[in-house]
């Protein structure tokens, strides 16, 4: 495991991470994500990313538990929460400086720390002014709540106001973005943020890597009954592979397969080391449902190399400019 710099602050994270979204609390019991956790952390893991509506706070709380429970030395680790859907009444949800302070608190609380590392603002509120949400979030870093605030999912634009009214008022801007960035998802990363990461040093932690599974190919010959595309959270993912555009990008990732095959390492690994190769992502979040397809994707590492420039223009040929 190698550890790159957040974007241009001094916090080095793993260039792979871990994250809840999905399963904990949810889709796996509270054994295999303490598995799950300690197989990251003995790999050399030390960021761990969760979110307030990651099963409703509950992964928060497994999370937690297990932080308690291992005991690690919380100079050792980087963990995140993200704020924006708390609940269903008005001022449980959005980037209020009111559900700001309140959700910070809770997920304090729900993880057991005294401090969150990252904390990001899980979308853009547009019925908040963004120099409110700056405040909010540099209050929380002045009270040692918080120690690097970011965004998710944000415009390049929405960044750079945010950037700008802490700039004008003297307040800490966001530092860093958790966009979605895989091998059917990129032009984001690669063309709207081109501009920010030397401008305001934007550093990223991505996630779905592997596309929520459909990189790993499982998905080339329709999807499974008990797939976790099935479920009602993740419909807007089974739709993208449904009609001419799905069928497009199913042919993508079984044109991916073969070059992996042709280089000798597997689908996941390819299109995990891909995303490392880009030197904007400082660290790639891993989901799994369990120990043993974490420690594969975490084998992604001793194939980093076979990302050279002649595979890269390949892929690039695959996946389209």
């Amino acid at each position: 495991m190698e550890y790159r710099r957040l974007g241009n602050s001094g916090l080095k994270v793993s260039e792979f991470s871990f994250g809840a979204w999905v399963t904990f609390g949810s889709q796996v019991e509270d054994k295999t994500a303490l598995e799950c956790m300690k197989a990251a952390y003995d790999a050399g893991v030390n960021f761990f990313d969760n979110a307030e509506v990651y099963a409703g706070g509950r992964a928060e709380t497994v999370m937690g538990n297990i932080f308690k429970k291992m005991g690690w030395d919380r100079t050792g680790y980087v963990v995140s929460s993200k704020v924006f859907w708390g609940g269903k009444l008005p001022n449980q949800k959005g980037l209020s400086r009111k559900h700001i302070m309140e959700a910070c608190d809770a997920a304090l609380k729900r993880l057991q720390v005294d401090y969150l590392d990252l904390y990001f603002c899980h979308r853009p509120d547009p019925e908040t002014p963004i120099e409110e949400t700056v405040r909010a979030m540099t209050d929380l870093i002045h009270q040692g709540k918080v120690l690097y605030w970011g965004t998710s999912e944000w415009s390049a634009e929405s960044i750079k106001d945010a950037y700008n009214i802490a700039r004008k008022y003297m307040l800490i801007p966001p530092t860093m973005e958790q966009p979605e960035y895989n091998l059917l998802h990129k032009d984001k990363v690669e063309t709207e943020f081109a501009s920010l990461y030397k401008e305001i040093g934007l550093g990223l932690t991505i996630w779905s890597p592997l596309a929520s599974g459909v990189l790993t190919g499982k998905y080339n010959n329709g999807i499974p009954k008990d797939s976790r595309l099935n479920q009602p959270s993740l419909s807007w993912l089974k739709d993208s592979l449904s009609g001419e555009e799905g069928e497009k990008r199913i042919n993508k990732v079984k044109r991916l397969g073969v070059l992996a095959s042709d280089i000798g390492i597997p689908l996941n690994h390819l299109a995990l080391a891909w995303c490392l190769s880009n030197e904007n992502v400082s660290s790639v979040i891993l989901g799994a449902s369990n120990a043993g397809q974490l420690k594969d994707n975490l084998k992604a590492l001793d194939n980093k190399k076979a990302i050279n420039n002649e595979i890269l223009q390949k892929i690039k040929e695959i996946i389209g400019n």
